[in-house]
């Protein structure tokens, strides 16, 4: 984790949405517990992609792709952004589609099959998507075409095994997810929460995961950290635990 999280243009819009750089949002999309074949990181470029559009060049003519939704914050250069903490959610899902083979046009059509069936610009950071994923991820598939989806329609499991386990580590405030445990439920000591730190992950009672970790490689001792924040030693070791696999 970088040392500092950048509020390149949120501001006041920032609180209560959570605001991260181009930096620190790769790691947290690009963040599994644990690893798993043809889930390779996703590259900034992409990400800048998925987010404001690009051209490009077909049948000798200059063609543009739109965004695949519009986020909190408005864009910086051509290879920089900044998102809220819902953006960083969506980003996730997206990545799990690519992850899963499927092309930008294909995660185009799934987006917006999703968002009219959950009716929400954003719709894979809602309850409803949690709640009704399984039926929702099966219309995406029956409803598309072509051979890359072929595997999917053969592989009912692949939301049971890849899909659902990431909307278990999330907490919602009606309808729209509010906190991420990254960790998993049963290590709810570390929370991605956009109301504290403006998003930035922490451990305990407030302390940054990466402020955890540098005090652990200065002192040397993660009983000695846990005595100087006053935390339990299990949670100084999860927000090692934490940034080690943010850094993978």
């Amino acid at each position: 984790m970088s040392r500092r999280y950048d509020i390149l243009s949120g501001g006041d819009l920032a609180f209560g949405k959570g605001v991260y750089g181009a930096t620190d949002a790769l790691r947290l999309i690009n963040f599994r517990r644990e690893a798993l074949p043809g889930f390779d990181p996703v590259s900034r470029r992409t990400v800048a992609r998925w987010l404001k559009g690009y051209d490009y060049e077909a049948a000798g003519e200059t063609r543009h792709s739109d965004p695949l939704w519009s986020p909190d914050y408005a864009s910086g250069d051509e290879q920089d952004f900044e998102v809220s903490f819902r953006d960083m959610i969506e980003l996730r899902f997206v990545k799990l589609f690519r992850d899963l083979g499927l092309s930008l046009q294909t995660i185009r059509a799934c987006f917006e099959i999703a968002t009219e069936m959950v009716s929400d610009p954003r719709p894979f950071s809602t309850r409803t998507f949690r709640s009704d994923g399984r039926t929702i991820f099966l219309k995406i598939v029956n409803s598309l075409g072509g051979d890359e989806l072929i595997d999917l329609k053969h592989r009912q499991g692949v939301f049971g095994s890849i899909v659902a386990p990431s909307l278990k580590d999330f907490e919602f405030d009606a309808d729209i997810v509010s906190r991420w445990y990254p960790l998993g439920t049963n290590h709810r000591s570390i929370v991605v929460d956009p109301v504290q730190s403006f998003g930035r992950p922490i451990a305990g009672y407030g302390v940054a995961t990466s402020v955890l970790k540098d005090a652990i490689e200065a002192e040397g001792s993660i009983e000695r950290v846990a005595r100087l924040y006053d935390l339990p030693i299990r949670t100084v070791r999860d927000a090692e635990l934490f940034e080690l696999k943010l850094a993978a």
